[in-house]
């Protein structure tokens, strides 16, 4: 055949290739549209044949209206409704310390009771039994006891919350830890390590609460602000019980917050406390190295700046997340201290005393991955020079600055499990360096509120 026969044959079959094409591409979907119309009309008559037996199931399940059985409901939902939320908080604790836990003590720091280590070895750790519940529609109220190591009951918290006032107004009043700094108002099962910072210790005597009301205000504002006010008796370090009517304490309080973006958040505050002590007891170490009993009689204030910072890389803070926190401390005390307090060294005298001293910490929390964490804090004091009047003679004068160095490591397998490890080095006072290793396990049972950020 010649190539004149063979060219047009070729042109013509591909001019007609593309048309058996569009033919058949415009039956398929002819096809589909008729195959998804009688899909819809089957299952939309499904859909009304499922709600028809819906309805006819809540009317037949529907009781008559019973005059007589509709008080005994209303009674028994509205005993369901206010029944407290109860929750249970259990730790232990392993301790292994280099030096004895009674000769601790903070150089040139009047300390209150039970700031130590605690025990050595194996021991149970401080237990709390919690109660929360509406009252009415009006007030809210929390009870949380605390069961100590030593069997003995204390009433750590117990307060009312009023609910219904306007303009983000929210009275409290009972007893609570104080709304100042950021760390003094979580519970100590919260807490990133299993002690207080130095700071809290030597200014706060761990943890400051007291028995009276505080007034928080919430701005209506996209970024946090929280504005709060308390009185109260003033009883807990560095006040002292007083036999007296007036206020024995207070304090006021301004914290800020917000995202940065989705993946961070900050919150910052300023707070000013002020108290009033009559004969507080505690303890110095004198010049001769032993723990001196002494007496303060007098006014102590504190400033404290506080501020943390989250961040989770991903946006989502289960799988990994860092956190920044730090507090600064600053102390102005002036009244009268008695050296040798109880009279066992016989060398009992009382003088004028003031001293200005400060404070800090910081430390940083990195869950790397699910469940582990690990953190590192600095704890630093400033002592100052502390006017002692006669008594310096008797107390130490050492421009020593009491610090500590913490490691800890945990693992949480759920919000209601911990276990941690955790090594310090401890160096409150000059002539001692404790080493601290504790072993803790936090359980928690029963209902428990969200912690606030």
């Amino acid at each position: 055949m010649s190539r004149s026969f063979w060219a047009p044959a070729l042109l013509a079959s591909s001019l007609a290739m593309p048309s058996i094409a569009i033919a058949a591409t415009d039956a398929d979907l002819a096809e589909i549209r008729e195959q998804i119309k009688q899909m819809k009309e089957s299952y939309e008559g499904r859909i009304r044949a499922l709600e028809d037996r819906l309805k006819a199931a809540e009317t037949a399940a529907s009781p008559p209206p019973a005059a007589a059985a509709a008080p005994a409901a209303t009674a028994a939902s509205t005993l369901a409704a206010f029944n407290p939320a109860v929750s249970v908080v259990l730790q232990g604790t392993y301790a292994r310390l280099s030096q004895d836990p009674a000769s601790f003590a903070i150089s040139r720091f009047q300390t209150g009771a039970d700031v130590g280590p605690g025990r050595r070895g194996l021991g149970l750790g401080e237990s709390e039994i919690s109660f929360f519940a509406n009252v009415d529609d009006k007030f809210a109220g929390n009870l949380t006891v605390s069961l100590t190591p030593e069997n003995t009951v204390s009433v750590e918290e117990a307060y009312g919350i009023m609910t219904a006032l306007p303009y983000g107004l929210v009275p409290k009043f009972g007893r609570f830890f104080s709304g100042i700094g950021y760390m003094n108002e979580q519970h100590q099962h919260v807490w990133d390590f299993q002690d207080a910072p130095l700071a809290y210790k030597a200014f706060l005597g761990g943890q400051f609460a007291q028995d009276g009301a505080q007034l928080k205000w919430v701005a209506p504002t996209d970024t946090f602000l929280e504005f709060g006010a308390e009185v109260g008796n003033g009883d807990s370090f560095p006040g002292s019980p007083r036999n007296s009517n007036s206020v024995g304490a207070a304090s006021l309080f301004a914290h800020a917050g917000g995202d940065i973006d989705f993946r961070s958040s900050w919150r910052a505050g300023l707070s000013y406390l002020e108290t009033r002590a009559a004969d507080r007891e505690g303890t110095l170490p004198d010049a001769a190295g032993n723990l001196a009993n002494v007496a303060f009689t007098g006014k102590s204030r504190v400033a404290m700046a506080d501020f943390i910072w989250k961040y989770a890389p991903s946006g989502n803070a289960k799988l990994t997340n860092v956190k920044v926190q730090g507090e600064y401390f600053w102390r102005r005390e002036s009244g009268d201290l008695t050296y040798d307090s109880n009279g066992a060294l016989g060398l009992t005298q009382t003088d004028a005393y003031s001293s200005k001293q400060s404070g800090w910490y910081l430390q940083g929390i990195w869950q790397f991955m699910p469940l582990w964490r690990v953190g590192l804090r600095y704890d630093r004091l400033n002592p100052g020079n502390p006017d002692y009047g006669a008594n310096a003679a008797y107390l130490t004068t050492d421009p020593f600055h009491p610090q500590r160095t913490t490691l800890m490591f945990d693992y949480t397998p759920s919000e209601f499990s911990r276990f941690r490890i955790q090594y310090a080095q401890s160096k409150t006072r000059p002539e001692l360096t404790d080493n601290q290793l504790f072993l803790q396990y936090i359980l928690t049972l029963g209902a428990h509120p969200a912690h606030k950020f």
